[in-house]
């Protein structure tokens, strides 16, 4: 575990010339994929550079052994207090955007603006039945945030998704109901009908969500 620690800060603090390439056998992927898990673990703290060397240097003293310049357990609750608070003013600042966000969608040529909010917008037309919300489906997505930030994708997974139609956010089970197999759409999801006021994982509170969906297939 030190080995593949230290490996990780290398990533993190390596010359540039090695950041430059991209990784080449399965170890370095897996370091490499690693250092990714990192960044979306702390992407909630939305760190300036400033910060992030602050981070580095704390992950280079904790691997070197060398003496802690804090009492890191006095500090875990504050970390968590950090984490809220930045995750708050990161939802905060979203939700300050998301009306002209849905508003302009809104008015997009084509777009549909349901009673829940939502708007939805056919990007490509399918064919055949659409899928009650009871049904299991078959998609391919794209979830970004209304500054752009991708969330998730099964496209970069290189797998579709499939689950039930009624086991996911409302935003879903009302938009993919308006699509056929073969089509695909885009859903605008305000928060109330997306992740409200608490968010998950990567997604902050309040946030407005973007959805490319690709109906592959229904089963009944």
């Amino acid at each position: 575990m030190r080995r593949l620690l230290l490996a990780i800060l290398i990533t993190l603090v390596a010359i540039p010339a090695f950041a430059s390439e991209a990784p080449q056998t399965e170890e370095q992927k897996t370091l490499y994929a690693v250092g990714l898990v990192m960044a979306r673990q702390l992407s909630v703290f939305s760190l300036t550079p400033a910060e992030f060397d602050l981070v580095k240097q704390g992950l280079t003293d904790g691997i070197a052994g060398t003496k802690p310049l804090v009492d890191v357990g006095a500090y875990q609750k504050k970390v968590q207090e950090l984490a809220t608070s930045r995750r708050n003013a990161q939802g905060e600042k979203l939700a300050s955007v998301a009306k002209e966000f849905i508003a302009k969608a809104a008015k997009e040529k084509g777009a549909i603006t349901t009673k829940s909010g939502m708007v939805f917008l056919h990007l490509k037309e399918g064919n055949g039945a659409a899928p009650a919300a009871g049904d299991k489906v078959k998609v391919h997505y794209r979830g970004t945030l209304v500054d752009g930030t991708e969330f998730d994708s099964s496209y970069k997974r290189g797998e579709p998704a499939e689950f039930a139609l009624n086991s996911v956010i409302p935003c879903w089970t009302e938009g993919v109901q308006m699509m056929k197999p073969g089509g695909k759409a885009r859903l605008v999801c305000p928060a109330a009908i997306a992740y409200g006021e608490r968010g998950t994982g990567p997604i902050p509170p309040n946030a407005t969500l973007i959805f490319e969906v690709e109906l592959l297939g229904v089963t009944k």
